[in-house]
């Protein structure tokens, strides 16, 4: 194995592999209904490079002081914060949009995280999706956290579409120079995600790697390989491309039977990043 410009490089008998040193990390949704310590004590057993904290209901999420000492006594770093712009927690850390990405912000700087994750906003929150794009550039310019617009997607019934965000579900076409792409979003919207890939070029900062089968409404985050989103010809083309963002698995696990289940399925999800994660060239 040799090194070159921040690569792993392996060298068999007929090609180069070259691994980029994108880091890939665990989502601490990941291992619900366990809560974010567990997600930090699987993530370290199992060898993910980091983990990202979707803070949510899960009071650990929530708190800075318990997520410094949980990545201190696992020695395992924080590498993004996701923000709370779920239904579910609209009232975590408070009711006001803006102070939530503030305290987003502000707990990456803390943690070390380089990455805050978020969605855009509901078409109800008229005042803050009228300033996203606005908003976002001017926080920019405030931090070096990178703020990663999330792609969302519509919601169909009886033939009809509703998109309940604002100004799309899609940051494709909007002025956010960061996107996180989601492959079990991908799947519900029916997206072309390689050719979403191939659009935003260097603007695509951070994967969300999941599956999914396009199940209508539904957002299954399938352990990559399980649905129909091309996860490894992704994975292939970031390598290639060196990207340098980050890789993380966002998986559901809860119905797993049994931890061990669990266990089994967030350690498959991790093989298949690794494996994949690769760019090769025939040797001359």
């Amino acid at each position: 194995m040799s090194k070159s410009r921040g690569e792993r490089t392996y060298i068999g008998r007929s090609e180069v592999v070259r691994v980029p040193n994108a880091k890939i990390a665990l989502s601490t949704a990941s291992v619900y209904p366990e809560r974010t310590p567990d997600a930090f004590e699987l993530a370290a057993r199992l060898g993910y490079d980091g983990v990202e904290i979707m803070v949510g209901q899960d009071p650990v999420s929530q708190d800075v002081d318990v997520l410094q000492r949980l990545r201190d006594h696992y020695e395992l770093p924080i590498l993004a914060i996701h923000a709370p712009c779920l239904l579910v927690t609209q009232r975590v850390w408070g009711k006001d949009p803006w102070l939530k990405l503030q305290k987003a912000q502000a707990a990456a700087e803390r943690l070390g995280a380089g990455t805050v994750v978020v969605h855009p906003p509901f078409r109800w929150q008229r005042d803050y999706a009228r300033d996203f794009e606005i908003g976002l550039a001017r926080m920019r310019d405030e931090t070096d956290v990178v703020f990663a617009v999330e792609n969302m997607f519509p919601l169909r019934a009886r033939g009809n579409e509703v998109v309940p965000y604002s100004p799309d579900w899609n940051p494709l076409d909007y002025d956010f120079p960061h996107v996180t792409l989601d492959l079990s979003h991908t799947a519900v919207s029916g997206s072309d995600a390689m050719e979403m890939a191939t659009k935003l070029g260097d603007r695509l900062a951070h994967l969300h790697l999941a599956d999914g089968v396009g199940t209508t409404n539904k957002d299954e985050h399938l352990v990559p390989g399980r649905g129909n989103q091309p996860c490894a010809p992704m994975l292939e083309r970031l390598a290639n491309a060196g990207y340098g963002g980050l890789i993380v698995l966002e998986i559901n696990t809860r119905r797993a039977a049994t931890r061990s289940e669990r266990i089994d399925d967030l350690a498959e999800a991790l093989a298949f990043a690794r494996l994949n994660f690769a760019a090769s060239s025939a040797r001359k």
